[in-house]
């Protein structure tokens, strides 16, 4: 079976992060819903050749993929669940069935009872959840029913009816496992302090019930009262050990719309989150591309008034990471903590996963297209008369004015080409001077591209700021260079670009394509010729240790090192084999040095 290139190119662009992914037929129409711990890898693995009759048929209707990131597994679970009923997909056999998550109730009543439920009612009690399992909300729920002694019965503790005495101690009492509250043996206020340390136990806030039970077995152990330190230690122990917290999406999320946006020097790309009961019921995230320079907050506002005419959304509140000044009917919050914020930076993610995507996809299907995209996007950053095809860099290594040298690294397209980097040893300039060497290696450089006729480069980058770059420029005039090739120079500090005769500096979007390359350009150069000075360093350390052997010239160290590569070789050589390079004499000096004991 032949698989469409565009999906399988598809596949390799996703996130490997947990998600959601829909696949989508030659319609448009929402053929399957799945879940995956990592998107990549659980798409990809449709595309294999040995694949059962039934994956056969349903990718054989794959027209389009889309998919959502999630923070964890588990909300991949509810989403894709959430999904699965709101579109039922014709291949998702196994879904049709309408069963419902489960939650943990806190009752609205008297002396609240704890429990198990599938129903969401709306009669102000609270809920937390859903939960990807039963069991997995029952283990939290058997740990509370472990830490704290509340009720399972479902009789009416009102005042009036507790102070009637109809009621009598069950079991429960007996055991230890409640403290009869039903006739009267327990304060609702008491009661109401358990129920805050279970409201936060299941938030995932263990601190206050931790220090809660501390404080306890503290103090039965100073009064002696040891067998009740045990059981606390114990319930302490379990709280720690509890360590499957499900990741709770707040229930009263309910009808909000999630919007956010990243954005670069071409395009802004806004995702869309409708949440409902707490669980994300719809993504989508909208490319604009940017006509002139556009602020995110036009562009997001532009992007909330086409998504809501384009989904018909109406609710009546929506979470925004800035203030935005249209729809003035509708509540904006900007949230700063909690479920809120999570949510907001998911939205974020979305986004980013996106634009990194269209990235990836453009790189594989047209790699022309996407270098001509960056090198068009420099030519307009950077104020140049031509598209920077052919870049070079240049930097200067030394240390206290030891060994001083320099590196230029060639860029073609955007990339490295390493076959092209260049080392300088520094000739006419004693000290650590950076002005005077620039200037050196400069002239060098371009005077040996002419003398050789090569061809020359669009624009030239020196590492450093006004300094670097004056100096840089006298060597371009005296070469009648100087307004042929383009130089710039980029100052470390703040990454500001500084322009021959220009006092004021460029300041690049730190997310530019544009200033990345620069930026990578400049440390390969600082890492080319720190690689450059420190062997050059080494090999004069070497030097000097073979040149303290009296009786031993520099032709003689020369032929050592030629012959044996390392001073390290040298010491553990025969006297014999140092008799074959430097004769009998010579190499019963070299030895005798260093083998001295």
């Amino acid at each position: 079976m032949k698989f469409s290139k565009s999906l399988i190119q598809k596949t390799k662009t996703l996130p490997n992060s947990p998600g959601v992914y829909q696949f989508l037929d030659k319609e448009g129409v929402i053929i399957y819903v799945g879940k995956a711990k990592n998107l990549r890898k659980r798409v990809s693995s449709y595309f294999n050749k040995n694949q059962t009759g039934k994956t056969r048929v349903l990718v054989s209707k794959i027209a389009d993929i889309k998919h959502i990131i999630v923070e964890t597994e588990t909300d991949a679970l509810l989403l894709e669940n959430t999904l699965i009923k709101k579109y039922q997909p014709r291949y998702n056999v196994l879904m049709k069935d309408d069963k419902t998550y489960p939650w943990i109730c806190i009752k609205k009543e008297h002396f609240p009872r704890v429990f198990l439920t599938r129903n969401v009612v709306k009669d102000g009690s609270e809920y937390y959840g859903p939960y990807p399992s039963v069991k997995t909300a029952r283990t939290l729920l058997d740990l509370i029913h472990h830490l704290y002694p509340i009720r399972s019965c479902k009789l009416n503790l009102s005042p009036k009816k507790i102070n009637q005495g109809k009621y009598e101690v069950c079991l429960d009492y007996h055991i230890g496992i409640c403290k009869a509250p039903c006739v009267g043996l327990q304060t609702e206020q008491d009661y109401m302090d358990s129920i805050k340390h279970i409201r936060n136990i299941i938030k995932g806030n263990f601190k206050k019930s931790l220090h809660y039970f501390e404080e306890q077995m503290q103090n039965y152990a100073a009064n002696l009262e040891f067998e009740k330190a045990q059981e606390i230690k114990e319930k302490l122990d379990s709280l720690k050990n509890y360590q499957a917290r499900s990741t709770v999406v707040n229930p009263s999320i309910n009808n909000i719309e999630v919007y956010n946006i990243v954005s670069d020097a071409s395009s802004a790309y806004v995702n869309f989150l409708q949440i409902g009961h707490g669980s994300i019921i719809r993504s989508h995230t909208l490319e604009i591309k940017k006509k002139i320079n556009e602020t995110d907050k036009e562009l997001l506002e532009l992007a909330i008034v086409e998504i809501r005419q384009r989904f018909q959304v109406n609710t009546q509140e929506m979470f925004v990471p800035f203030d935005i000044d249209i729809l003035p009917s509708i509540k904006k919050t900007i949230p700063q903590i909690g479920d809120k914020k999570r949510l907001l930076e998911l939205s974020r993610r979305n986004a980013v996963y996106y634009r990194l995507e269209k990235l990836k996809q453009l790189q594989l299907t047209d790699p022309d297209k996407h270098t001509n995209r960056i090198m068009k996007q420099m030519k307009e950053d950077l104020r140049l008369p031509e598209e920077p095809r052919h870049i070079e860099c240049f930097d200067n290594s030394n240390i206290q004015g030891s060994n001083p040298v320099a590196a230029c690294v060639v860029f073609r397209n955007g990339k490295p080409s390493k076959k092209e980097y260049r080392h300088f040893n520094i000739k006419t300039v004693e000290g650590p001077n950076d002005f005077a060497s620039m200037e050196e290696i400069i002239e060098r450089r371009y005077k040996r591209l002419l003398e050789e006729k090569a061809e020359l480069p669009q624009l030239i980058i020196v590492d450093g700021g006004k300094g670097q770059l004056s100096s840089a420029v006298k060597s371009l005039k005296k070469l009648g260079l100087y307004g042929k090739i383009s130089i710039i120079g980029i100052a470390k500090r703040l990454e500001e670009i500084y322009y021959p005769n220009d006092p004021v500096p460029l300041y690049l979007d730190k997310r530019s394509e544009s200033l990345k390359i620069i930026q990578r350009a400049r440390d390969e150069a600082h890492r080319f010729g720190i690689t450059f000075h420190r062997k050059k360093r080494m090999n004069s350390t070497l030097q000097t240790e073979l040149e303290q052997i009296k009786g031993i010239g520099e032709k003689s160290i020369l032929a050592l090192l030629q012959h044996f590569r390392s001073v390290k070789k040298i010491k553990e050589a025969s006297k014999d084999n140092l008799e074959e390079v430097v004769g009998k004499h010579k190499a019963s000096i070299i030895y005798n040095y260093f083998n001295k004991d």
